[in-house]
């Protein structure tokens, strides 16, 4: 729902360039593309909480904190759009770094217990994409092509999630334990 926002809010609202604008400027207050953005956003914030509580059953340690936090995270990016005052731009920017945070640390965080459920290539996977994740939403904030980078970093982390989300469902979480390794079936 989110990348389909992302996409749909593009191509509806003139002189929007999705390598050099950021995906909040689809949600900015007064803008056309508003609406298709903050149902993006909201689709998002409520679905990302949701599938961290099958994380939380699948995999030990703190990663569906975090992926709690990503979610919550982009509910206050909704609730707190661009363009309204300087202040409120403040706020949207703090709870976007925290939704990037977050995001790119969920997968590090789920690496530990994959590696010593012996799933070492989604562990190795998982350090791959919250490194990357995490270096493309950094440098969103620093320069050109912001919007590109961002989307770069942005999917790689929502395509981690979801990744999880088939291994989860296709019976992965039970290979894994709080206590590491559970037998195979």
């Amino acid at each position: 729902m989110f990348l389909a926002a992302w996409i749909v809010g593009g191509s509806i609202r003139p002189g929007y360039s999705p390598i050099d604008d950021a995906i909040s400027q689809l949600a900015a207050a007064g803008t056309s593309s508003r609406a298709v953005m903050t149902a993006g956003f909201v689709g998002f914030g409520v679905g990302v909480p949701i599938y961290a509580a099958a994380l939380r059953a699948s995999v030990p340690g703190p990663a569906w904190i975090t992926a709690v936090g990503t979610g919550l995270a982009t509910l206050g990016v909704a609730a707190v759009p661009l363009g309204v005052s300087p202040t409120t731009d403040t706020i949207h920017t703090s709870l976007a770094v925290l939704g990037y945070a977050t995001l790119a640390a969920t997968p590090l965080l789920a690496a530990r217990a994959l590696r010593a459920a012996d799933h070492s290539r989604a562990a190795t996977v998982s350090v791959a994409t919250g490194v990357v994740s995490g270096l493309c939403l950094a440098a969103s904030a620093l320069g050109p092509a912001n919007g590109l980078l961002q989307r770069v970093g942005l999917t790689l982390g929502h395509a981690w999630l979801a990744a999880s989300a088939v291994w989860i469902l296709s019976g992965g979480r039970n290979e894994v334990s709080n206590n590491g390794l559970m037998p195979r079936r």
